[in-house]
């Protein structure tokens, strides 16, 4: 096969295993969002009872709860363990957790600005950035990353006990990010949700994509045997 049709073979893998996909979830995600936005749910007295019960101590605490996942943070450990994994010849599971990260990203933004959800009518603890509060960035951000990693490790590690310390923590993380962001004012509960499911449904694509399946490899021409007799 020519490079031209081996590249083209490519790009029609990708778009159907990731590209469409994501169109979906995406479409998905908006109209969640506008069903919610648009019934009278009752999250805010979560939010006001969260408020008044604030303290100094979790204060601090939620601060770094939800710094586990700020956008320099998220974006430094992916950039980091895929060249690590590159650097150990690991190309598709380098590719597999900046898939998983940056794809819950892209459904993030091309959804949170259309979607316009004011965030809960409490103080908010952290700076509210322009994007919407549905869903939370930051929770689907910590599950796409730490998940995707415990992904890579769980399969290579041997000890069943190691395994479960490293999803235990792949799951608590997110979980930490979600309380502080619920905490701190800055999502309402059903944000927060489907920021999880948002941030698990982008790493099961790209696992689909990059780990279970992979793009067809080049059709090799097979070698026509030589005669024994000569030429």
């Amino acid at each position: 096969m020519t490079e031209r049709g081996e590249y083209v073979r490519h790009i029609r893998y990708y778009a159907s295993a990731l590209l469409l996909p994501l169109v979906a979830l995406a479409a998905v995600t908006y109209g969640a969002g506008e069903l919610i936005t648009a019934l009278p749910t009752g999250e805010a007295a979560v939010s006001a009872d969260l408020a008044a019960r604030r303290t100094a101590l979790w204060n601090t605490l939620t601060d770094f709860g939800s710094s586990l996942s700020d956008t320099p943070y998220i974006v430094a450990f992916t950039a980091l363990t895929a060249v690590v994994l590159g650097l150990l010849r690991r190309r598709h599971e380098a590719a597999f957790v900046v898939a998983a990260v940056w794809s819950q990203s892209l459904v993030f933004l091309a959804t949170s600005a259309l979607v316009a959800r004011h965030r809960p009518p409490v103080h908010h603890l952290d700076p509210a950035p322009p994007t919407s509060s549905f869903p939370s960035g930051h929770v689907s951000a910590a599950v796409g990353f730490f998940c995707a990693v415990a992904l890579i490790l769980s399969t290579r590690l041997r000890s069943g006990a190691l395994r479960v310390a490293v999803w235990t923590l792949a799951v608590a993380v997110p979980l930490v990010v979600a309380f502080s962001r619920l905490y701190r004012g800055m999502h309402f509960v059903t944000d927060i949700v489907w920021g999880l499911l948002l941030g698990a449904a982008c790493v099961a694509v790209a696992a689909r994509a990059f780990l279970a399946r992979r793009p067809p490899e080049r059709e090799h021409q097979p070698v026509p045997a030589r005669n024994a007799n000569g030429p």
